[in-house]
């Protein structure tokens, strides 16, 4: 009786997780993204809003069926997998009524459309690349604040008494840096009026860029490449064990036959 209940759970589990059910799953999540899009416009929502809404409803029925046989198929295994809780608790906030103190929750509805994460392989495998790559990234976070710790602090003393605006204290100096980094306006709204007071400012900014910008960034960009082929690496790896094994059970039972034979 035990093993007739694992067979149909296995069977329901393989049919959940297949390849139909997913597209489907995959379709109804696109839609439902394009449906929460329309009701932001109240000339749609005033047309049909009374449609978007009842289709808003049934898309979010199916979400909850999908997630309640997936409970069944593997039991509390179904929790030892984090994109199945991902997708438990992005469908759960969708349960929540959004009324009163949960109104936020109403805007949060849109995150529904994360579950293309959970069941896009090449989405998932980008997420699974940048989790994989928080520590080279934490460290890289680490040098880029020390960077610019010491270009705020450098900033504040040569320039806050001429400049206040931009570097009267420390916080400033580092919003001030953040903006040049990124690149935006750095020239005409910081470096320029600058450099009528101080014709070799582009000695402090030119080092800062190169290092910030170009050089800290590209590694951001490294490591997260790294990552990611490691991962393919991995799934190779996985395949190439995979093909192992079946050629070992192949060997196996051949040589179970010429056993037999002789």
């Amino acid at each position: 009786m035990e093993q007739a209940a694992k067979g149909w759970r296995g069977r329901l589990g393989g049919w959940v997780e297949g390849p139909a059910v997913t597209r489907f799953i995959i379709t109804l999540i696109v839609i439902n993204a394009i449906i929460l899009g329309l009701e932001t416009s109240s000339t749609v929502m005033a047309a049909a809003g009374g449609a978007l809404l009842a289709a808003n409803k049934a898309i979010l029925a199916v979400f909850v069926v999908e997630i309640l046989l997936k409970l069944v198929a593997f039991g509390p295994r179904f929790f030892r997998t984090g994109w199945n809780v991902f997708d438990f608790f992005i469908v759960g906030i969708a349960l929540v009524p959004a009324a009163g103190p949960f109104e936020i929750l109403r805007a949060l509805r849109i995150l529904r459309v994360l579950r293309l994460l959970s069941q896009v392989p090449k989405l998932r495998a980008i997420i699974e690349a940048l989790l994989r790559a928080l520590p080279g990234i934490g460290w890289t976070a680490l040098l880029l604040v020390l960077v610019f710790y010491i270009f705020a602090v450098m900033g504040t003393m040569l320039f806050a008494e001429d400049f206040p605006e931009y570097w009267g204290n420390l916080g400033l100096s580092l919003f001030s840096l953040f903006q040049i980094m990124t690149l935006e306006s750095w020239s005409t709204g910081v470096a320029r009026p600058m450099m009528e007071a101080y014709p070799l400012i582009w000695i402090y900014f030119v080092p800062f860029i190169l290092i910030s910008s170009f050089m800290v960034l590209n590694l951001f960009i490294a490591i997260i490449v790294t990552a990611t082929q490691s991962i393919h690496h991995d799934e190779e790896a996985e395949q190439h064990e995979s093909l192992l094994n079946e050629l070992r059970q192949i060997n196996e039972r051949l040589e179970r036959l010429e056993k037999t034979r002789q």
